[in-house]
């Protein structure tokens, strides 16, 4: 009996070292059963040109140009659906995985009916042992979206799988009929919160969002803002405020926005800390 297919999807877009850091560590899990799908969004780099170089077995979807993570990662969906893939899983390229990280988000999609994304934890980096997520909460009324156990020490409260609110874009999987019907990204997302929008629309259907522990991944926190956190909370406003207008969670929104001078307050001070330290 053969395995069901499944695809692994890395978006770059002028990110060669990065993504070819991930690729390296995803190589051995290429094979029959398991494709790893490149979709290049537009990149001047030369990107592609060394992907072919060092990883001809890796296909590589090239796009014409850039439309942003959600337009480019449902671009290489409709690749995966041609290939009549089971399930796809999306990875960002500024990361890099366990070559165990694979299997247990599959082994959680085939044995829970009910699950429609598999999210694995994930840690910083620069600072191995220091998660980044180990779950996601979010509360439309409120306007709180956050990360569970973010910047904490990993620790055995965060190896327990469990159900979580909404999966983090960065890494997880799906089977593909279930991206699918519903709808895939909403491209009209920027950078951030489509990945909490997607989520919201999977419990819509009824169906979980399935934290993974035994799955791990490294992630290379906002390696496209580095060094400008005030840019990354201005995108990161305008993608929770267009989310809460789509889900017309109106107090929500006014929450967020009365709260919004403090988040330009820690972000202005951590752009200052941060230009200090270069100086």
């Amino acid at each position: 009996m053969t395995s069901p297919l499944s695809c692994i999807v890395v978006l770059n877009w002028n990110g060669a070292k990065d993504t070819l850091a991930c690729l390296d560590s995803l190589a051995a899990l290429i094979s029959p059963s398991c494709r790893v799908l490149v979709v290049d969004n537009g990149s001047t780099d030369g990107s592609p040109e060394k992907i072919r170089e060092r990883f001809p077995a890796v296909e590589l979807l090239l796009l014409p140009v850039n439309i942003g993570y959600a337009g480019g990662n449902n671009a290489g969906f409709r690749r995966v659906m041609e290939l009549k893939a089971e399930f796809v899983i999306f990875l960002n390229n500024d990361t890099l995985v366990e070559s165990s990280f694979y299997t247990p988000l599959i082994d959680t999609l085939q044995c829970n009916p009910g699950a429609g994304i598999a999210v694995p934890k994930i840690y910083y980096s620069d600072r191995p042992e220091r998660l980044w997520y180990a779950g996601g909460v979010v509360n439309l009324s409120t306007g709180l979206i956050r990360h569970v156990g973010l910047r904490k020490k990993d620790a055995p409260d965060f190896d327990r799988p469990a159900l979580t609110g909404y999966a983090t874009g960065c890494c997880f999987a799906m089977r593909c009929r279930d991206f699918d019907s519903v709808g895939g990204f909403d491209e009209t997302f920027g950078m951030y919160a489509e990945d909490v929008d997607l989520s919201l629309r999977v419990r819509a259907r009824g169906m979980s969002i399935n934290y993974v522990p035994s799955s791990r991944v490294w992630h290379k926190v906002s390696a496209s803002l580095s060094g400008r956190p005030l840019r990354k909370l201005l995108k990161k406003s305008i993608g929770a405020l267009h989310l809460f207008r789509k889900h017309r969670a109106w107090s929500g929104m006014v929450l967020y926005l009365l709260l919004l001078p403090l988040r330009l307050a820690g972000s202005f001070g951590e752009e200052l800390r941060e230009k200090k330290s270069t100086t």
